[in-house]
């Protein structure tokens, strides 16, 4: 199509957030609705498919299957790792979900972060898969620690202190990094679209005592040291209390803190700052920005901030946009828009 906007425009329940999920799965490997590739599969099918043309010569594929996990294949040609699929299809993806970013637990803060820093650095994803394992490997251990010496539990936690400080240290810097880049973007955009009215601060918490300038050497050691000081409360509760498990992203509007004190208009503009900053951060490091979906999130929205959104994304972005009704959009927008209305989404629960 020769529109860069499109709106999918039909009743709740009929696949449209299906197909902004397929998309989402295709640029990220990641899905914001299911807690499980198995939620992606009929439940009398053994596989589910997604297929996407990238671009002219660039087809790309995901299959999720009840056995044998996930197959990802480029052109033809099966990938080794899934993480060399993503950058033919970047994309920016809010939804009503993701006001829970402000709302919830801090690792929903966490996973948005690391989603960001996965499409900057798509390698992050084993450096993180490598840190869960690592913690999960010590947490076993003091669970099944039966027989043996103390000493001998001591040699083999001094192992895992290396290897997650490493670990921990690496994690923490592009998160860090990540934020800082975040951080100017996100302000403008929450500037903008509340109307010169609201000022938006991100900051980075670490779950660990960082000194210095992303020094690496002494992040590391002094993140060894911390992990080591910290055992006997581990040993007591179970927990380790050290490490980029334990991150929390602050979000300040007008100085005072979101979650708190933030009304519920002041923190749906919060989130879609946080995905346009994502979008221009995308953007500006790759030369092309990512595709934006926007899954029914002008409900969630009053009239004049719905108008400024539309008006902030403009031409400039390729969008996917699910709505209810046609009339959510000003005409200039539905004019240079290409719209599916329900005949064409008769999607049986996704996208091949």
């Amino acid at each position: 199509m020769n529109e860069k906007r499109l709106l999918l425009i039909g009743p709740n329940g009929i696949g449209k957030s299906n197909l902004l999920e397929a998309v989402e799965l295709l640029g990220t490997l990641r899905s914001h609705r299911a807690g499980s590739d198995q939620d992606l599969i009929f439940w009398d099918e053994n596989n589910a498919v997604i297929r996407a043309q990238a671009n002219e010569d660039d087809h790309i594929q995901l299959e999720f299957r009840r056995k044998g996990g996930r197959k990802a294949i480029r052109n033809q040609k099966p990938l080794v790792r899934q993480l060399d699929l993503i950058g033919p299809l970047r994309c920016v993806s809010f939804s009503a979900l993701d006001l829970e970013l402000v709302r919830g637990e801090p690792s929903l803060r966490r996973h948005w972060l690391d989603r960001v820093v996965q499409q900057l650095e798509p390698i992050y994803g084993d450096l993180i898969s490598r840190y869960n394992k690592l913690l999960r490997q010590r947490s076993q251990l003091w669970r099944n620690w039966r027989s043996g010496s103390s000493k001998e539990r001591d040699s083999i936690l001094d192992a895992f202190d290396v290897q997650m400080a490493l670990a921990s240290t690496r994690i923490h810097r592009r998160r860090s990094r990540a934020i800082r880049h975040l951080q100017p973007l996100a302000a403008t955009w929450q500037t903008c679209l509340s109307n010169s009215k609201e000022s938006l601060e991100l900051t980075y918490l670490p779950g660990s005592t960082l000194e210095g300038e992303e020094a690496e050497e002494s992040w590391r050691l002094g993140i060894e040291k911390q992990l080591y000081i910290q055992r006997a409360d581990e040993e007591r509760i179970g927990i380790c209390k050290v490490g980029p498990h334990r991150d929390e992203v602050g979000f300040l509007i007008n100085s005072l803190t979101a979650k708190r004190f933030a009304s519920a208009g002041q923190q749906r503009t919060l989130v879609l700052s946080l995905k346009l900053a994502e979008l221009e951060l995308l953007s500006g490091i790759y030369g092309e920005p990512p595709i934006l979906l926007l899954d029914d999130v002008l409900a969630e929205l009053d009239p004049n901030r719905q108008l400024l959104l539309l008006e902030a994304v403009g031409e400039k972005h390729q969008c996917l946009i699910t709505a209810t009704h046609l009339d959510a959009f000003e005409c200039d927008w539905q004019k240079h828009s290409q719209a599916l209305t329900e005949d064409l989404l008769s999607l049986k629960g996704g996208v091949s």
